[in-house]
């Protein structure tokens, strides 16, 4: 772990380019008349990426909470594993599309191998673990990469409640045996049991071109 993020992040807020990709032309002319026409400012910009990726990550979580407590309602813990199996990623999806964005859910302690974190994804994701373990509170952040054309908004998730440890608690206390036997046919890695409440659970991590961030000012 570097100490320079690390302290950064509890600041609250940090900006740090990353590794230089090719951007379109067409992309960086329409960015720069928009902000032109509009007299926009980087911090103005980045403030509303700031809004719009906690309204964002906000909708994603109302939306999995909600379907999730449905399917425990209609089916049980064990049938709500099987929603999360099958219908997380695929909300997500839509939700992406619907915004023109990139959404996801990462950890290291992942139950889905999909959510493993990316190379961008993982300095920030063991910084907020970092305060995590030391007990210093993380707020959400934002990062330019792609030479300032794309926006990285990260959210820290928590264990919010009990309900929560029914399938990533400890295995034969909050796990009860049906529950952990679904766990272990669909996700034979999985490594995100043996939480508590207030436990990180991993961040979101939501990708914002900048030109859709400029759009809505």
């Amino acid at each position: 772990m570097k100490k320079v993020v690390i302290s950064v992040l509890a600041s609250g807020l940090f900006l740090a380019c990353g590794p230089q990709e090719r951007v379109s032309k067409e992309t960086i002319e329409e960015v720069n008349e928009n902000m032109e026409i509009k007299k926009l400012t980087e911090v103005e910009i980045l403030d509303e990426a700031m809004i719009w990726g906690d309204s964002i990550t906000s909708e994603a979580q109302k939306q999995l909470i909600t379907n999730l407590q449905k399917a425990i309602e209609d089916k049980g813990v064990p049938g709500a594993i099987e929603f999360c199996n099958v219908q997380a990623l695929p909300i997500l999806s839509d939700l992406s599309q619907k915004y023109k964005v990139e959404i996801r859910r990462t950890s290291n302690r992942y139950r889905n191998p999909a959510d493993q974190p990316t190379e961008e994804e993982k300095p920030l994701l063991e910084a907020y673990e970092y305060n995590a373990e030391a007990g210093v509170k993380s707020d959400p952040n934002i990062q330019k990469f792609e030479g300032g054309e794309v926006f990285l908004y990260t959210k820290p998730i928590v264990i919010p409640n009990g309900m929560c440890l029914s399938c990533h608690g400890e295995p034969g206390k909050e796990i009860n045996k049906e529950t952990l036997e679904k766990l272990t046919k669909l996700y034979p890695n999985d490594r995100a049991t043996g939480h508590k409440v207030g436990d990180l659970r991993g961040m979101w991590s939501v990708r914002i071109p900048k030109k859709e961030v400029v759009k809505r000012l």
